[in-house]
């Protein structure tokens, strides 16, 4: 087992950009306004470990309903495509609704550890070393928790056209990343 710098830094970035953590702040916001309070922590390592259970598990669960993992990044790559035109063009494509457990649902999933996600993790296998896109996850999560700590704190720091400019310039990136997956696993 051995840890590659890059590896890790490129899967750190995809995740980054689809987790997409400093883009919801509006929306963690406005679910904190409805619930009154989210667990931070609860909502970090719920979606740590639905991450971490996918990465291992997801090509079994593919291969049981007669998937392969090229196939699943094809459509990975499809989705991220979506997401990532999502938040260039402003477009919600995807309604949240608030229930009373918004640490859990919508917020550590499918907000944080979503479909975008979930593909990604599979995509990212198909490249990259299962202990590096570990490291990955971890450095995002613990991002995550920071992120979801001081959300109120960062939306007064970027201002709200501050934070449509990072969401925007992740967007773009998103939109190279869909690219990338989708031409590796199509040999186009």
């Amino acid at each position: 087992m051995e840890f590659n710098l890059s590896q890790i830094l490129s899967t750190s970035m995809v995740l980054f950009a689809i987790i997409d953590i400093l883009g919801a702040i509006p929306v963690v916001i406005q679910l904190r306004r409805k619930a009154g309070h989210i667990e931070s922590e609860k909502a970090t390592i719920v979606a740590t470990c639905l991450m971490i259970i996918f990465l291992f598990a997801g090509e079994t669960l593919l291969k049981v309903i007669g998937l392969d993992v090229e196939s699943f990044a094809i459509a990975g790559s499809l989705v991220i495509f979506c997401i990532a035109m999502e938040m260039v063009l402003g477009l919600t494509l995807f309604h949240e609704e608030a229930p009373e457990t918004v640490s859990i649902v919508p917020l550590a999933f499918p907000l944080i550890a979503g479909a975008g996600t979930m593909t990604t993790l599979l995509s990212l296998k198909t490249e990259y070393a299962t202990q590096n896109i570990i490291v990955g996850i971890l450095i995002n999560m613990m991002f995550v928790y920071f992120v979801l700590k001081n959300t109120e704190r960062l939306e007064k720091l970027f201002g709200k056209s501050g934070l449509n400019v990072l969401r925007k310039a992740f967007g773009v990136i998103l939109l190279a990343i869909a690219i990338k997956l989708f031409r590796s696993n199509t040999g186009l």
